[in-house]
């Protein structure tokens, strides 16, 4: 059973940073996509960053120059540094990562992990 586990939320003062970091478990498939999502209380999830096995990244425009994703593929993991943290932020962080075998890709998500930023 393939397993995501995250690590890295907290509270923190808003200006601060926190660093999310998820590792991707019990699988020999190749991972292809990594990302980050997250969901505020009444709202929908959604995206907040994600990452490409070759690297390309893309970012949802709120935290663009703010947060910075990155990944090891040799490990099987994922990180988010987060930095000017805003209460907007806080939310359920998610991990999610898109498992390819043979020709089906399947998507895989952590257990999350909660960010709170105070004003």
């Amino acid at each position: 059973q393939v397993q995501l586990v995250e690590s890295g939320g907290g509270l923190v003062q808003a200006g601060g940073s926190l660093r999310l970091s998820c590792a991707v478990s019990r699988t020999s498939y190749r991972i292809d996509v990594m990302g980050w999502y997250r969901q505020a209380p009444g709202k929908q999830r959604e995206l907040v960053a994600v990452i490409t096995s070759g690297g390309s990244t893309d970012y949802a425009d709120s935290v663009k120059g703010r947060f910075t994703i990155s990944r090891d593929n040799a490990k099987n993991t994922v990180n988010l540094t987060m930095n000017s943290l805003k209460p907007e932020d806080t939310a359920i962080y998610y991990c999610k990562a898109v498992l390819v075998v043979v020709t089906w890709k399947y998507d895989y998500w952590g257990q999350g992990t909660q960010v709170t930023v105070s004003s």
